[in-house]
């Protein structure tokens, strides 16, 4: 991540955010929900990636009530949890390790096209949660900025893991 060219001021807005989001019960499993409902909803292919069928809607009790999806939805929230963590003090770090995932993700059939909708997902869950008196326009660039650098890192693993295209 080039953290070089996140100000101060972005770094403060996303952790503010990410603590808010903290601050409600269960929030992992909350806010993880609600972010794969969103990602299914607008990327219905990446389902698949999580074993489960392309037209199994993204609503159903059939996938809201799996343990799989459960599973999946807080550990993101998780893995969101501990990159905000290292954002600032542990920034070569934390580059090492989003592309380190990058080359993970690729194997598990992630594309390079699903990282935009995972950072709209990210973004609704946040509004949706937060609402707008804590998730307000400032907040909303700055956590799309941060997102934006670390999935560019996750990218960049994944390219340097293969030869075509990630």
């Amino acid at each position: 991540m080039d953290q070089k060219q996140l100000s101060y001021e972005t770094i403060a807005l996303v952790l503010d955010s990410w603590e808010e989001l903290r601050r409600i019960p269960d929030y992992e499993s909350v806010a993880g929900q609600i972010l794969f409902q969103r990602l299914f909803q607008r990327c219905p292919q990446a389902k698949i990636l999580f074993g489960f069928s392309m037209h199994l809607d993204h609503d159903s009790r059939e996938l809201l009530d799996s343990k799989r999806f459960k599973m999946h939805a807080a550990y993101m929230i998780q893995m969101l949890d501990t990159a905000m963590n290292m954002l600032g003090p542990d920034c070569e770090l934390l580059t090492e390790i989003m592309q380190d995932l990058g080359r993970k993700h690729i194997r598990y059939g992630v594309r390079a096209e699903y990282f935009p909708v995972m950072g709209e997902a990210l973004v609704y869950t946040l509004k949706k949660v937060l609402g707008d008196q804590k998730f307000g326009e400032k907040e909303i660039r700055a956590v799309q900025e941060t997102y934006n650098d670390l999935s560019g890192d996750m990218i960049k693993g994944g390219r340097r893991s293969q030869s075509q295209p990630f």
